[in-house]
């Protein structure tokens, strides 16, 4: 029975120490370290959180701050927080992504979508422009908190995409288009056009293995 029980707990310990081995953080809760973009005007870290945006002035454009690295098969988990006074008041994580350079503040790939008439829902931005799929809007609503922090968690594995807030399941999507890229870039968005806050921590990433 000893044995047993040691064998268990040994694969207990084998299991959170692969886990956390593959489960890396993206942000150190300090600097914007591993991360690009507008950080004069847009982007900043307050109280251990990324902020993006401005409750005093209207954001001009989309804004995004962009990991310095291509992921490609992945789960990703956030914490966000959208809060907002006028305007047109949303936010987003980009993945599969790629900058763009006219206008350089842009970005193209898919994006998990956050805001208004948006929560949870996969938009494909600056390419098809089009929600490719979105939870019941008035389900979605009961597992979201507004203004107040959310689990966000995206998950991409060879062309399948994945979305849960709060721990419901809000999208899931397979890429029918053989041309659209499945590997980039992940970003944090502020839209543009409003007096609006964005609020990201605990983000943390685990790479899965790629496609044969």
């Amino acid at each position: 029975m000893k044995s047993t029980l040691l064998l268990v707990f040994l694969v207990l310990i084998i299991a959170l120490f692969g886990c956390s081995e593959s489960r890396k953080s993206l942000f150190d809760g300090e600097t914007l370290a591993g991360w690009e973009g507008d950080t004069e005007n847009t982007w900043r870290v307050e109280d251990g959180m990324i902020v993006g945006g401005s409750l005093e002035e209207t954001v001009p454009n989309n804004e995004f701050l962009v990991t310095d690295r291509n992921y490609e098969n992945f789960i990703l988990t956030l914490k966000i927080k959208l809060t907002g006074t006028e305007g047109f008041i949303n936010s987003g994580v980009q993945f599969h992504s790629k900058r763009l350079s006219n206008p350089a503040y842009e970005m193209e790939g898919y994006q998990a979508d956050w805001g208004n008439g948006y929560w949870a829902s996969l938009y494909d931005e600056s390419r098809r422009n089009v929600t490719l799929i979105a939870p019941d809007s008035a389900q979605v609503l009961s597992w979201i908190n507004i203004n107040d922090w959310n689990d966000y968690k995206v998950q991409a594995e060879n062309g399948r995409i994945q979305l849960f807030i709060n721990g419901h399941q809000t999208v899931d999507y397979t890429e029918a288009d053989q041309t659209i890229p499945q590997s980039g870039l992940i970003g944090l968005q502020i839209h543009g056009g409003g007096k609006a806050q964005v609020a990201f921590k605990d983000i943390f990433i685990e790479e899965l293995p790629q496609k044969e």
